[in-house]
């Protein structure tokens, strides 16, 4: 009773079509979550993901949750993880994901997830990692350790928002760095982002981790920005 009061005073909304949201919905509705743009691509390894690091890294497998649009419903999920600091969201989102990649046989059999690691001092200035709050849903859902001391992240960086692709590249070239090398040799390891662009920042990391003696490298994100 006291729920269905503060319902009245306090209307949930749902954050991507901004409905009002039933008692066992979650941040989300039910009408959201099964027609929000999701990609599928893990259940191709050849895909567009996949396809954007050709040439530049080796990757087990690359794939987004979501197609990114702009004013769309998930663009919306991302403004609240990462300016409304909805962490809770941002790892709701990663059980989903998760729920759909159980039955992968590259990415269940994975050893370690991995994320995209802020600087300390944006981590200080957001107080979160949005990439690693993800993370958090992905490895409890897929039965997968997450560390998140492995890949460091070096020097501070600008925005990417705003940056075209060689200039996303160049603000993140040699920008992170490995701890505890020798724990990871022979791993399969999920590198985890938010959103994937230009592919950049993955790169980057990627780069970094390819240091590891007969690692492997798979790459998960909410999102893919085809444009």
């Amino acid at each position: 009773m006291l729920q269905d009061f503060l319902a009245l005073i306090y209307p949930r909304h749902c954050i991507a079509c901004e409905n009002s949201l039933y008692k066992h919905e979650e941040q989300v509705c039910n009408y959201c979550k099964v027609n929000l743009p999701k990609t599928n691509f893990h259940k191709s390894i050849k895909n567009p993901v996949d396809a954007l690091f050709y040439g530049r890294t080796p990757l087990q497998l690359a794939t987004s949750f979501y197609m990114f649009t702009k004013k769309g419903g998930v663009q919306k999920i991302l403004h609240a993880i990462k300016y409304k600091h909805n962490k809770e969201l941002a790892e709701l989102i990663g059980t989903w994901f998760a729920n759909d990649l159980k039955e992968d046989l590259i990415i269940s059999k994975a050893d370690y997830i991995i994320p995209v690691p802020l600087h300390d001092k944006k981590f200080k200035i957001r107080g979160f990692n949005q990439s690693e709050e993800f993370a958090k849903g992905l490895a409890a859902g897929l039965k997968i350790p997450l560390n998140t001391e492995v890949l460091m992240r070096s020097d501070f960086t600008d925005t990417q928002t705003k940056k075209n692709k060689y200039e996303r590249w160049e603000n993140v070239e040699d920008k992170f760095q490995l701890t505890n090398l020798d724990d990871f040799k022979n791993k399969h390891v999920v590198l985890v982002d938010d959103v994937i662009t230009t592919g950049a920042t993955i790169e980057a990391c990627c780069a970094v981790l390819q240091q590891v003696e007969g690692i492997k490298i798979s790459v998960l994100s909410i999102a893919y920005a085809s444009n």
